[in-house]
This record gives structure tokens, C-alpha cells and sequence, in this order.
């Protein structure tokens, strides 16, 4: 907790989904998430939280998975924002808000769609002081370059729209889109960048991180 930590991809590849995964276990957890999001409509971030649930109740036969499911939403809020003219000061006050004033004790803030060409060092910067007063793990989605032919790595693995923005996270995350599966590839963690391979996949149908066999 207290740190920052980024899923990067191009657009329709899975971050939001990846996203909803994270949210959604800590969800089961216990825990209570603020899911912030960017989206012109919320309804299909819903429909992800709704699939999501519905694929693990029936992949481990959950029982009462109603009951439950009514309680884990409990847990969860969903906030939407315009990105035009709003600066993300305002947006971690309004998240400030709901965790003082409206006692909700998240423990995961969720931004999803926020653009990332837009957010400067000093920004990033205040979001990792904020989830360090608030013990919070702050989990963005990133959107990379829309051209195919597009440039959006460098040699090291790292993706360009970051360059100059990573002292502040603690995870990076690339998504990489495969024949039927999406890999999930670690390019840093904490304070060493890495290109690691985690062994993990998002399948394509069901939304879920199963693991591969190494």
C-alpha cells in the first residue's frame, strides 16, 4: 500500500479488465475499492464487475454466490469523470471526500482512462504522496500509441509515454496481445526495472488471469 502501480497497453487489449480482476479480489478479500473512471458511459465497467464475479461463482461452484455478491458491491464505488477540464488534483480530492467525509475506507483506488499524455512528473507525484497519507494502493490504466506500426517501446521494454514518469510507480505492467491469449509482461518493479515474463495470461473470453505453466 502507498504505492502506485500501472496496467499499459493499446487501446482494446484489457487494462480495464485487468483492472476489474484486481478490483474484484480485493473485493473478496474484505477490502473496499473506489473505482475511478474516465469512460464517457459506465455501464459496460459494471458489465465487466458483473462477468467477472459471475465467471469465478461458477468456476469454483461458490455457494450462496447471490449473498455474496450483494455484499462484495457494498464494497465498491464507481466514479465518473470528464477528462476535458479537470485537473487530477480535483479528482483525488473528490476521491479524498468519499474516504474522509463519506467513511469509506478504500484501500484500492482504481483510475481507469485517465490520459496519460497529459499527466506531468509533479502530478504523478502528488498522486504517490496521497496514497501514502491514505495507505492506499493506486492501480492506472495507460493507453499507448493507437498506429500498429507505432513505436511505443523502448529497447529495455519500457513504454515511451512514460519515460520521465516512472520514479514515482511501483509496478509496471504491459499487456501483450497474443494469438488467444494476452501476456502479461512485468517491466518494473519497485525501484529496479525488470522484463520479466510473470507466467500469467488474460483469456480473451472469460476476462480472468489464469497462470501458464512456466
Amino acid at each position: 500500500v502507498g504505492n502506485i502501480g500501472i496496467i499499459t497497453a493499446k487501446k482494446g487489449v484489457g487494462k480495464t479488465a485487468c483492472l476489474v480482476h484486481i478490483a474484484t479480489d480485493k473485493l473478496f478479500r474484505g477490502r473496499q475499492v473506489i473505482h475511478v473512471s474516465f469512460a464517457a458511459d459506465t455501464c459496460h465497467i459494471v458489465s465487466w464487475y458483473e462477468d467477472i464475479f459471475s465467471e469465478i461463482a461458477r468456476r469454483f461452484n461458490l455457494d450462496s454466490a447471490m449473498e455474496v455478491h450483494q455484499e462484495i458491491i457494498k464494497h465498491r464505488i464507481i466514479m465518473n469523470f470528464n477528462q476535458e477540464g479537470i485537473r487530477l488534483s480535483r479528482v483525488l480530492k473528490s476521491v479524498e471526500s468519499m474516504v474522509k467525509d463519506g467513511n469509506f475506507s478504500a484501500d484500492t483506488i482504481i483510475v481507469d482512462g485517465y490520459d496519460f499524455t497529459k499527466i506531468t512528473a509533479e502530478q504523478l507525484s502528488e498522486v504517490k504522496k496521497f496514497a501514502e497519507s491514505y495507505n492506499l494502493a493506486i492501480w492506472f490504466s495507460v493507453t499507448l500509441g493507437e498506429g500498429k506500426k507505432e513505436k511505443v517501446y523502448d529497447q529495455q521494454g519500457m513504454p515511451l509515454l512514460l519515460k520521465g514518469l516512472t520514479e514515482e510507480v511501483a509496478i509496471i505492467v504491459c499487456l501483450i496481445p497474443e494469438q488467444d491469449h494476452i501476456r502479461l509482461k512485468l517491466v518494473k518493479d519497485h525501484d529496479s526495472p525488470v522484463l520479466d515474463d510473470l507466467h500469467l495470461k488474460l483469456d480473451t473470453r472469460t476476462l480472468l488471469i489464469v497462470r501458464e505453466n512456466s
